[in-house]
C-alpha cells in the first residue's frame, strides 16, 4: 500500500488483485468526498483512456481494473500518483439532477405507518419530509442500478427491518439508516419501504443502462396510482386491486 499526502485532499493507493488497484479517500460518507471520487475518475479517464478495463467508484473509493495485456501495476500505479496530483478538494463537481416519481401510499410503501408511528409524525409529513430534500448518489452496488442514496433526513433515520423480506418488488423505495434508495429488481430486503417508484433502475437494453451515476442528485416526485401505471409501473399482485 502507497499513501501519498497532497495536502489536502489525503489518498491511498493499494493492490486490489492482479490486475487492479484501489484508491481510497477518507472512509466517512461526505459529499465533499464524494465530489473527489468524482473528480478522481474524471482524471482516471483521461490519463488512462485504454489501459482502463473498469472504474468502479463508492462512498470514498475507486476500484480501477486495467488490461493487463498492455500495462501493469508499477506503470498504472505511476500514473494514477501522476494525474491525482491534479486533484483540487475545491473542486466540487456535480452530477445531472435526476427526478424520481414515487407512488406513495399505504399499500405501495407497506412500512410508511411504521416510520410515522415510531418518529410520532404522520404518514403525509414522512412522504413531504422524503421529497424535501435532495439526495447524492454516494454508490451503486448490491445489484445493478441500486443507487445508494443520501442522506435521510434525521427524523426519517430507521434502521434495517430485524427480519428482511423474502421477496421486496422492484421499484420499492425504501430507507435503511440514513440512506434511501430504489430497489433495481425483486429481491430480498431488509430495508424500510414506503412507496414505488416507476422508472427501471437498469435496463441493460438501454444507453445508459441506468438513469443515475455517482455524483448525480435524486430528487423524489409523489405521484397517484394512474399515472404510476401510466408510467409503465408495474403493482405487486398483492396490490393490484388495493385503492390509492
Amino acid at each position: 500500500m502507497s499513501s501519498v499526502g497532497i495536502g489536502k485532499p489525503h489518498y491511498q493507493l493499494t493492490v486490489a488483485g492482479e490486475n487492479a488497484l484501489m484508491l481510497y479517500f477518507d472512509q466517512r460518507i461526505d459529499p465533499a468526498i464524494s465530489a473527489l471520487v468524482q473528480q478522481a475518475c474524471v482524471l482516471i479517464r483521461a490519463e488512462l483512456t485504454d489501459d482502463i478495463i473498469d472504474l468502479l467508484p463508492s462512498y470514498a473509493s475507486v476500484l480501477l481494473l486495467f488490461n493487463p495485456l498492455t500495462t501493469d501495476h508499477f506503470r498504472v500505479k505511476a500514473q494514477l500518483q501522476h494525474c491525482l496530483a491534479q486533484l483540487q478538494s475545491a473542486n466540487q463537481l456535480s452530477g445531472k439532477l435526476v427526478e424520481l416519481p414515487v407512488f406513495y401510499s399505504a399499500a405501495s410503501g407497506p412500512d410508511l405507518a411504521l416510520i410515522a408511528n415510531t418518529k410520532n409524525i404522520s404518514i403525509d409529513e414522512v412522504i413531504k419530509r422524503h421529497q424535501a430534500i435532495s439526495y447524492r448518489v454516494y454508490a451503486i452496488g448490491f445489484a445493478p442500478g441500486f443507487a445508494y442514496l443520501g442522506e435521510v433526513d434525521p427524523l426519517l433515520q430507521m434502521p434495517r427491518l430485524a427480519t428482511p423480506r423474502a421477496k421486496v418488488p422492484r421499484g420499492a423505495v425504501a430507507i435503511a439508516d440514513r440512506q434511501t434508495a430504489v430497489y433495481p429488481a425483486p429481491s430480498p430486503g431488509g430495508w424500510n419501504l414506503i412507496g414505488l417508484c416507476p422508472t427501471r433502475m437498469f435496463n441493460p437494453q438501454t444507453e445508459p443502462a441506468m438513469p443515475v451515476a455517482v455524483g448525480d442528485e435524486v430528487r423524489f416526485v409523489a405521484i397517484d396510482k394512474a399515472e404510476f401505471l401510466r408510467l409503465g409501473g408495474e403493482l405487486p399482485e398483492q396490490l393490484a386491486g388495493a385503492k390509492p
